[in-house]
């Protein structure tokens, strides 16, 4: 008479009676429920937290290249000091070779006028002696003595 069908149908129906009874589809519906508002509240914070990435992200772009602008300007700057330094470093040397060649050249013609006081002198001095020597050989005493005073006048008139 009952046969295994209809136990099985009866017990399905009792368990579905019991499950009603519990009120499990209102758990199971609460429960998606909370985890659907839960997925729902991650959702928006993960939004949050992406926007406050995109706006740090942009942050963090406009100070690097506020960072490239100042160290372009700071490396505009040690090229300019730079170039200044070895234009004033330039002119320093131009400056000290024109003082080197200055005083080089004082110093030759100062030279030369040494050689030339020393050539005078030493040719004043042959001159005084090959005449004293002339004299004393040809000339007496007195006219020697004359004639020598005449010559010594000469070459001091010379000499001024």
């Amino acid at each position: 008479m009952f046969d295994a069908t209809f136990w099985a149908l009866v017990g399905l129906i009792i368990f579905l009676g019991i499950l009603a009874y519990f009120k499990v589809p209102a758990m199971i519906a609460k429960s998606l429920d909370g985890r659907s508002d839960k997925i729902r509240n991650e959702l928006e914070e993960a939004r949050k937290l992406r926007e406050e990435a995109a706006e740090v992200l942009a942050e963090y772009q406009r100070k690097r290249k506020e960072a490239e602008k100042e160290a372009e300007s700071v490396v505009e700057a040690a090229k300019r000091e730079a170039e200044a330094i070895a234009t004033e470093a330039k002119a320093k040397t131009e400056e000290y070779v024109e003082r080197r060649t200055v005083m080089a050249e004082q110093k030759i013609a100062q030279a030369e006028a040494d050689a030339i006081n020393a050539v005078r002198s030493t040719a004043v001095d042959v001159a005084i002696s090959a005449t004293e020597k002339l004299l004393s050989e040809k000339v007496t005493t007195k006219a020697a003595g004359d004639l020598f005073k005449q010559s010594l006048s000469q070459v001091k008139s010379g000499l001024n």
